[in-house]
């Protein structure tokens, strides 16, 4: 570190700090501001003063106050121990900051290593002495988990012929491999390495995603689907259920690595994350859910500067894991939270605001954070591939879709699943529209779809959002004269739309088997309800046909309660699809 005389303290204003005396300082330089060594950011340079975003409270500081660089910039950690811990906004462990307070309220002023320095990994080496390496390449692995092995890749930057590597029980700091580069000079490789958060990871390149990500929520999965490597965007008022939608999504998603950001919420909110977490089983192993889930935990009552750089911390941890070659999601909740901390440290730089408040800038730094979503080519000459897909859960002030995060947010990303306020007061869970959300990832997973689940699997899905858009148009009639005025042909588009509604997108995300539908289970249950309809159509067109005998079928009870037929017992949709033929052809 260095400390010039005159680098001081000349203003305070809430967590934004300027100092004089900062010629040499850089932009997103880290300092340590005041004698309590709080972590600031550099946001800003104008004529030797920095202005400094401060990730810890600044009650009590004042000018005066010496500032110190540290000559580095807001940096990661990376390496074995990331998977299972919970930091804060900027990578300090919870644990670690807890006794080291000897609290359960954080002390100021406390630099506590992302990573465990004593705790030792047993690295087995891939490569051998001679062999040549270039970035990217893995040079060994360490189980870091029972779920995940971490890969151990050469630095960015660094690439020659491997003289040394070891193998054994090593810590993060110890040397594992000596790379002679081509000028000859030596570089000494580690397990752990560093990342600037504002920087994305570097790749070889994109590709298009064609994967689904499979969350086993039906209206997901179905109706609106996000591919492996995309992003998506769950916007919806105080209520509607976005927290426990993302709890769904990191608890079930098909995704190898998750990354939970906390960002700005609740503390109750975030405690019942943290608390639940480490219990839960991952449903495709049975391991403890944590074994593959890395989380950031930045809630309201935590200093809001350290908000915004929560993201960055948590989308540099996914682009390590991706660069691996695993599938990453990476759910952040809320970013209305973030937006808000951008807005209150540039109203305190008096910056010329933009709509609402917000900087003008506010649309580029969202379009940044989404853009590094992506199905990639790592880098590394073993050709490995990975995916970071990122879904963020945005809380617009009273539901009001049309306010600049939530407009911002659309521009960038292609799924869009609005929650509904009155679906969730109705008790229809998740609460997500319908008719208002869509994805535009829909033509990148139709052959996967039809290769891997069944062929007609796209007919079936456009002819049960076609019936729901159906009953939309046809409940304002029903409102206005009542169900009796409708033909029959009428009477059962609302019949089966009501079918979908309650018996496939519904879905009970504390029912053990109704929480989590395959693909395939996805199908069968749409396919019971189009068949109903597609059967039912053929005897309702009879003279004096009576409607209410077709509602009355034991077969709709059957297909209420199909969703809750096991994954090993599939063999009842056959059941159930012949009852459905035998009971319509009975109305003849």
């Amino acid at each position: 570190m260095s400390e010039s005389s005159s680098s001081k303290i000349i203003k305070v204003s809430g967590p934004l700090v300027v100092a004089d005396g900062m010629k040499d300082a850089k932009m997103y330089e880290v300092v340590r501001v005041s004698d309590k060594q709080l972590i600031g950011e550099v946001i800003r340079l104008e004529k030797g003063k920095a202005s400094i975003q401060v990730y810890e409270d600044t009650s009590g500081v004042g000018p005066g106050e010496p500032v110190v660089a540290t000559g580095e910039t807001l940096s990661v950690e990376l390496g074995p121990g990331l998977l299972e811990s919970i930091y804060d906004g900027i990578q300090r462990p919870l644990k670690d900051i807890e006794a080291a307070s000897k609290s359960p309220f954080i002390a100021r002023g406390i630099d506590t290593p992302g990573l465990d320095r004593k705790k030792k990994w047993a690295f087995k080496p891939i490569v051998k002495v001679g062999n040549k390496v270039q970035e990217g390449d893995v040079l060994g692995e360490v189980k870091e988990t029972t779920l995940i092995t971490h890969r151990i890749m050469t630095p960015v930057g660094k690439s020659g012929k491997i003289i040394k590597i070891e193998s054994g029980s090593k810590t993060i700091e110890e040397v594992i491999a000596v790379i002679e580069g081509k000028n000859g000079e030596k570089h000494e490789i580690t397990m752990l390495q560093k990342w600037s958060i504002r920087n994305p990871r570097k790749y070889k390149g994109k590709k298009m995603p064609k994967t689904p990500l499979v969350t086993g929520m039906r209206i997901l999965d179905t109706l609106f689907p996000m591919v492996k490597g995309g992003a998506g965007c769950i916007p919806g008022p105080f209520g509607a259920g976005k927290t426990v939608t993302q709890q769904s999504l990191a608890k079930y998603c098909n995704a190898e690595v998750i990354v939970y950001i906390g960002c700005g919420e609740r503390g109750n909110e975030m405690t019942d994350v943290l608390q639940e977490f480490p219990e839960l089983k991952d449903p495709n192993t049975g391991e403890p859910l944590m074994k593959r889930t890395v989380m950031i935990a930045n809630t309201s009552n935590m200093p809001v500067a350290a908000r915004e750089a929560s993201v960055y911390t948590g989308i540099t941890i996914a682009e390590y894991y991706r660069d691996m070659g695993y599938n990453v999601t990476l759910l952040a909740d809320s970013t209305s939270r973030w937006a808000e901390a951008m807005r209150e440290i540039s109203g305190r730089l008096e910056e010329m605001p933009g709509e609402e408040g917000y900087p003008a800038y506010l649309g580029s730094r969202t379009a940044q954070f989404y853009e590094r979503a992506g199905y990639i080519e790592c880098l590394g000459s073993e050709g490995r591939e990975g995916s970071l897909t990122v879904i963020g859960a945005v809380s617009p002030p009273g539901g009001d879709l049309s306010e600049p995060v939530t407009q911002n947010t659309l521009r960038v990303t292609k799924a869009f699943w609005g929650l509904d306020a009155k679906l969730a007061y109705r008790r229809h869970f998740p609460a997500i529209n319908w008719i208002s959300s869509y994805s535009l990832y829909l033509p990148n997973v139709q052959d996967y779809l039809k290769k891997e689940i069944a062929e007609d699997y796209m007919d079936i899905r456009t002819t049960m959002m076609g019936l729901l858009q159906e009953e939309a148009k046809l409940e304002e009639i029903v409102r206005l004269v009542g169900m009796e005025s409708l033909s029959s042909k009428e009477k059962l588009i609302m019949e089966v739309a009501k079918m979908i509604r309650e018996d496939f997108l519904f879905q009970n995300a504390f029912d053990a088997t109704d929480a989590y539908t395959s693909l395939q289970k996805q199908y069968r249950l749409m396919k019971l309800i189009i068949s109903f309809y597609k059967e039912a159509s053929g005897v309702i067109d009879q003279e004096d046909f009576d409607f209410v005998k077709l509602q009355e079928l034991s077969v709709r009870s059957d297909i209420t309660q199909a969703s809750f037929i096991p994954e090993n017992e599939m063999k009842k949709f056959d059941d159930i699809e012949n009852d459905i033929k035998e009971q319509i052809s009975s109305l003849r």
